[in-house]
């Protein structure tokens, strides 16, 4: 019974995006229950990992190759758990967020839709069905994207879903290129079959191409900005923490534990490169922004160039525990910019409805007027700048020092001057929340919309900061499958 947990995680977001269809004046609370369903889904099968290692579900008792198959191991099953627990957090808070009862019923399927997608995606265990939950997310991320009905919001949806389409077929491209040469996508029997043939070469850069597009690395990221900042508050935290963050997921997957073979130093220092660049640029523009929610949407940006700096650390590292704590660290900073991004954003919705605005030259006033939603803002800016206790500060510790041990230093340089950034743009904000001058507009208590940001920046900062011991237990112990 334990293994059919990861199927109902998947099953219960299906059925609740068609219960809100049918019943749309239920449809807020449905989509609350089915999160919480599927949160404690995911509880299961993380202790399941935990207690008994990773595990294979083979749908309709096919063999891997003719039918489904679901996996779970350490890397799944833990995106998994911070998936679902930002997923529940923004349901709470989009239950409060609409006002319009037509962008109501139109946002809880595609919601949940998006909650499917993600969940299956991170449990896939071929090629092809990563490719089809990928499209599937991406054209729910798309809709969603476009709910706000503005022309910006409108523009930046097309930009997106022509964008993620390129992506989309530049990657199942390579998925073609895998099943023609080894006649099987099944990525634990991949791992055993990939050589560095000239068409495995070829497959991987063109699995690696279309990813890249999806995960918005530098230079691909201009989708990314108008996305983001037009999106609703709720949809912006999940396209920032979940949506780009699984792109980046599927690549480690493949790089690591499939294409290993393929992998060489000079492609993982070109990917690391591009990161850096990213790294910079991302905080310059956050920097630079004029709206809060354009500065957390080029924040994103940078934070992802962070992944990205990982892998050539990873291929140069040598195998055993110094490989295994940077592969984790590069994990721990993906959770804690998961929970930070999504609380920025849902307490930047929640300062964009009570100013009517998100101009941060005409926040002054909020710190007073809305305390609660801007210590949230501090606590994320906490985890994106990477100090104490967050859980980036750990990992950020560890890309430092496995930079020197792997004799690449000039990754520290990239790190100080992000996080000097970082700090800029965070103290930035709070200068102007704090300021003296009244000019806020309407008041709204935030009250209910509040809470959820608050908890995901605790996760963030405090559970991340000092659980990280536990997660790298987990992380080392569990990461591969028997044999692989």
């Amino acid at each position: 019974m334990m293994n059919d947990a990861i199927i109902w995680v998947i099953i219960i977001p299906l059925l609740g995006s068609l219960i809100s269809i049918s019943w749309s004046r239920y449809a807020s609370l449905t989509a609350i229950i089915s999160n919480l369903l599927a949160l404690a889904a995911s509880i299961v099968i993380v202790n399941q990992v935990y207690q008994s290692g990773p595990f294979i579900h083979e749908l309709g008792g096919w063999q891997a190759g003719l039918g489904i198959s679901l996996r779970a191991d350490a890397l799944s099953s833990v995106l998994l758990l911070m998936s679902m627990l930002v997923v529940s957090a923004a349901t709470f808070y989009a239950s409060s967020y609409f006002t319009d009862a037509v962008k109501r019923a139109r946002f809880w399927p595609l919601w949940l839709m998006l909650v499917v997608a993600l969940n299956a995606l991170l449990l896939s265990g071929d090629l092809f069905n990563l490719y089809v939950t990928l499209e599937l997310l991406s054209l729910s991320a798309v809709a969603l994207t476009a709910l706000s009905d503005s022309r910006a919001a409108l523009q930046a949806a097309i930009r997106y879903l022509s964008i993620g389409l390129l992506g989309s077929l530049v990657f199942l491209a390579g998925v073609a290129l895998v099943y023609m040469g080894y006649g099987t996508l099944d990525l634990l029997a991949l791992s055993n079959k990939i050589d560095a043939s000239p068409l495995s070469q070829v497959a991987f850069g063109l699995l690696t191409a279309g990813l890249l597009i999806k995960s918005a690395l530098f230079p691909l990221h201009f989708w990314l900005p108008s996305a983001h900042a037009s999106a609703p508050a709720p949809v912006s935290a999940a396209l920032s923490a979940l949506v780009v963050k699984v792109a980046v997921y599927i690549l480690l997957r493949l790089w690591m534990d499939v294409f290993d073979q393929v992998l060489t130093p000079l492609s993982a220092m070109l990917l690391g490169t591009l990161g850096a660049i990213a790294v910079i640029w991302g905080s310059w523009q956050a920097l630079q922004a004029q709206r809060l929610k354009l500065m957390a949407a080029y924040s994103t940006v940078a934070q992802i160039g962070y992944l990205f700096i990982f892998l050539p650390l990873i291929v140069a590292l040598p195998e055993g525990s110094l490989k295994d704590a940077a592969f984790t660290a590069l994990l721990l900073m993906a959770l804690t910019h998961g929970f930070a991004k999504s609380a920025f954003f849902l307490s930047a919705g929640v300062i964009q409805q009570y100013c009517g605005h998100d101009r941060i030259a005409e926040l002054a006033g909020t710190a007073r007027a809305l305390p609660l939603t801007t210590f949230v803002i501090a606590l994320s800016g906490v985890a994106l700048i990477g100090l104490p206790p967050s859980g980036s500060f750990l990992g950020k510790w560890y890309l430092v020092s496995s930079s020197f041990q792997a004799g690449q230093w000039w990754w520290v340089v990239v790190i100080a001057v992000g996080s000097i950034l970082a700090t800029a743009y965070v103290f930035r904000i709070l200068g102007y929340a704090f300021g003296p001058r009244e000019s806020v507009g309407r008041v709204l208590n935030g009250g209910r919309k509040e809470i959820p940001a608050l908890i995901l920046a605790l996760f963030a900062t405090l559970i991340l900061g000092f659980g990280s011991a536990g997660l790298w237990d987990f992380v080392s112990q569990h990461r591969y499958f028997p044999g692989s």
